[in-house]
């Protein structure tokens, strides 16, 4: 538990809540009902052990807060998630029902393990460590099958391994959904890559009997696409990109529009992840007016999608 005030409020509730809820308790030393619900609450934060974090605002010391959240009455907890208020309750309610309400929004223990695995996947990546790196992936996937960034980081890894048969068995739960969630259809794409370079004659081929080939006859979409599946198979993206839009401008439906799909799989794979969200000058979350610069430099990948986005639109235009 932590006492918070405007100096710390940034801190302590909105950035901490970009990691992990945190439950906002306001109180006055005055309120009954307050009494009887810290305890509670500080014997809850302790049973969900580190699922949420709770912090205390004085509402009688701390108006500016108190004020910029509405509270009418005392006691009053808000539940922060994302830099944002989630939900909250008045009163000093018994704590099944407080259970009730963090458990409709907290994540559960399993996801815990499966992100705490996640994260060691990623550490193990970092230090070249492939083997570790797979089995934390595969335990977060034993401890949470629904968590697709583990199955996603984890098809990832096996195709960067050329473990094809691996691959495709866990694409194929993601493949059965519908609709079918588009990076999973884009590593679909690059899977069927991977497999053409290891079981069509083409996929051996120099890039320069490719060329000739297409020299001969601009409209030889056969072997552009063949040539942008071995240049995907060999992770030279934005080679693969051009080829497949020199279809595409040429003849946009050519084989029930495979280019594009293939081009849109590609943008899927390079997309950077989404950044976390940070606090910035002007409001937070709260509306309380906050001081503060954020510096934000551009992607040099996103701006590579970016640019290949454009060039798929005005092909297709």
């Amino acid at each position: 538990m932590i006492d918070v005030t405007l100096e710390n409020f940034e801190t302590e509730v909105i950035a901490a809540s970009l990691a992990t809820p945190v439950l906002v308790d306001f109180w006055a030393d005055w309120c009954g009902p307050c009494k009887s619900l810290g305890p509670v609450l500080e014997k809850l934060e302790i049973a969900y052990d580190g699922r949420f974090k709770l912090v205390k605002i004085n509402a009688d010391n701390e108006q500016q807060l108190t004020q910029a959240f509405g509270v009418k009455s005392l006691p009053t907890c808000i539940l922060m998630a994302g830099g944002k208020p989630v939900d909250g309750f008045m009163g000093a309610q018994p704590e099944g029902q407080i259970r009730q309400f963090l458990d409709k929004y907290l994540p559960s223990e399993d996801f815990l393990q499966a992100q705490a695995a996640a994260q060691e996947a990623h550490q193990h990546l970092q230090a070249g460590d492939h083997d570790g790196a797979r089995a934390a992936l595969e335990n977060a996937l034993a401890s949470d099958p629904g968590n697709d960034d583990a199955r996603f980081d984890l098809i990832k890894l096996l195709l960067n391994g050329a473990e094809l048969n691996e691959a495709a068995a866990l694409l194929a739960p993601a493949m059965s959904r519908i609709p079918v969630p588009l990076r999973f259809e884009a590593q679909t794409q690059w899977l069927n890559a991977l497999e053409f370079v290891t079981t069509d004659p083409r996929g051996q081929w120099p890039l320069a009997k490719f060329d000739e080939l297409i020299g001969q006859n601009k409209r030889d979409f056969e072997t552009r696409f063949a040539k942008s599946r071995v240049l995907m198979a060999a992770g030279d993206w934005t080679a693969a990109m051009e080829e497949l839009l020199e279809i595409i401008i040429r003849d946009k439906k050519w084989d029930e529009e495979a280019p594009r799909k293939t081009f849109v799989a590609i943008l899927e794979l390079l997309t950077p992840p989404a950044p976390k969200a940070t606090p910035d000058a002007g409001k937070s979350a709260g509306g309380i007016e906050l001081t503060g610069k954020s510096a934000l430099q551009e992607d040099p990948q996103a701006a590579l999608v970016a640019t290949y986005r454009r060039k798929l639109s005005m092909a297709l235009n």
